[in-house]
């Protein structure tokens, strides 16, 4: 990805963000098939990324903290 005038670094590009969009819709679709849909949280996450036009880079370091936050909590339970 390389950024242009209208575009920051960690910014997809329109078109890169449907792409996206287009490829969380078929694995939500893989997904439900297997029986393990992704919740309502996990679909509005997904959606704010491409709202805001995360890039991926920036999509993988919240879904780690995420994690390692939700691994925290569960240790401490």
């Amino acid at each position: 990805m390389v950024a242009t005038m209208d575009q920051t670094p960690d910014l997809l590009t329109e078109t890169e963000a449907e792409h996206a969009r287009e490829r969380r819709l078929v694995a939500m679709h893989l997904q439900a098939i297997e029986d393990n849909p992704l919740d309502a949280e996990q679909v509005e996450m997904f959606e704010m990324f491409e709202r805001e036009r995360w890039s991926h880079e920036r999509r993988l370091a919240h879904i780690l903290e995420r994690a390692a936050k939700a691994r925290f909590v569960s240790a401490a339970e």
